[in-house]
């Protein structure tokens, strides 16, 4: 059964601190259930929140077809899901800030930008986990510390990056000690083998698809099993599982765009799914329905919003296509127009290793693009002449609007 553990604080640094700061108390560490061999009984209505959050998710990957290739919109709105999960970090940075930190990177330039660049390594990280992870044989702790390397790899969290904590940690309250924290996780013991227990919940296939999603996610986030980038790795864990159940083969649902937005009511519901004791206990069923409630709402949230931005760039496009006039089918100028909203911003060089076709047609098509108002010139970096469809991006960063405004619909 779930339980709290008391322990001892003695704090080592007896000078240079705040009394608060410095001082010994006794604290709780929580220690939840193992998931395996645990019975999860949702209430009708959250029941019907799933199967109406695992449709809308089926029909995003479905209709989100339109653009000249699926990948686009994957890749969009991948993008998204990465920078709201960095937002809810402390990672802020907008769209067009980091398209162009993107295309820097590209393009060579050494990183100036250190925000951006840490959210294109987040980017990195979930595109792997996605890619690879959800399609191996099993999802295990080794897989899950490879994520959380590639997250903290070229961050100055860099000395923790892939390692399980051998110490505890602990959110809110002082940094030097836990006395006054919001939760304490379980202590070093047990992370391994809790991160054992949820490996093989997320590998098995009993619940729905959203339902495991969610809980796994809190599961992961009760652990903390590391000592920093546990948001992060929890989240691209969500999109590791639907795309391992099949539920988004081709494209994800940016729920982190809408927990991001309701921040408060997230870490709420987190902390209602850790009771102590038996979890059928009425607290323990309400806060797992409060939890599994507000993710799939969250799920479903975020496929609405996400059609109607694949419609909106598809709308874009179809109003180049009338700015361009005749186009022939297959040419480079074509391929542009598809590809764009995938890589807004574009060197002659980038954009011809992404359309498959030589420097000097994609010049021709650049130029084209740029007469019709398509692209407008800009530098990335100190040195280097890029282009940025501008039409895009002002829509990337809408959508992150419209997803961060709680009552739009």
């Amino acid at each position: 059964m779930a339980a709290v553990v008391k322990y001892r604080w003695v704090n080592e640094i007896t000078s240079a601190l705040p009394r608060r700061d410095r001082k010994g108390c006794e604290y709780e560490a929580y220690v939840p259930d193992r998931l395996i061999g645990r019975s999860f009984l949702l209430d009708g209505a959250v029941a019907a929140d799933v199967a109406d959050a695992e449709r809308a998710i089926q029909r995003l990957d479905l209709q989100g077809t339109t653009l000249m290739d699926t990948e686009v919109l994957a890749r969009l709105l991948l993008r998204a899901e990465a920078v709201a999960s960095s937002h809810i970090e402390g990672l802020e940075v907008g769209g067009r800030r980091l398209l162009r930190a993107e295309a820097a990177k590209a393009m060579g330039t050494p990183a100036e930008d250190v925000t951006a660049e840490e959210v294109l390594g987040n980017i990195e990280a979930m595109t792997w986990a996605v890619t690879f992870l959800s399609t191996a044989e099993a999802i295990t702790v080794d897989g899950l510390v490879e994520v959380h390397r590639r997250l903290l790899a070229n961050t100055r969290f860099h000395d923790h990056a892939g390692k399980i904590r051998e110490t505890q940690n602990w959110i809110g309250g002082s940094s030097y000690n836990p006395c006054s924290a919001a939760f304490v996780p379980p202590p070093p013991s047990e992370v391994r083998p809790l991160l054992d227990d949820l490996c093989r919940f997320c590998n098995d296939d009993n619940l729905p698809a959203v339902a495991q999603a969610a809980i796994a996610h809190a599961q992961f986030e009760t652990i903390h099993p590391f000592a920093d980038g546990n948001g992060r790795t929890g989240r691209t864990l969500i999109h590791v599982i639907l795309r391992r159940r099949h539920l988004a083969p081709r494209v994800l649902p940016p729920v982190s765009l809408i927990l991001a937005t309701r921040a408060r009511d997230y870490v709420a519901a987190l902390m209602d799914t850790r009771y102590v004791g038996d979890p059928g206990s009425e607290p323990a069923l309400a806060g797992l329905n409060r939890w599994v409630g507000l993710f799939a709402a969250a799920a479903e949230r975020a496929v609405d919003d996400g059609l109607r931005f694949e419609a909106r760039v598809r709308a874009i496009q179809e109003g180049w296509r009338h700015a361009l006039g005749r186009v022939r089918k297959g040419s480079a100028v074509e391929l542009l127009v598809g590809a764009l909203p995938g890589a807004p911003i574009v060197a002659v060089k980038s954009a011809s290793e992404l359309i498959g076709r030589s420097y000097e047609r994609t010049n021709e098509a650049i130029a084209r693009l740029h007469e019709a108002g398509v692209l407008q010139p800009v530098k990335v970096g100190r040195r280097n002449r890029a282009f940025e469809a501008r039409d895009v991006i002002a829509a990337f960063s809408d959508l992150e609007r419209q997803l961060a405004s709680p009552d739009a619909r």
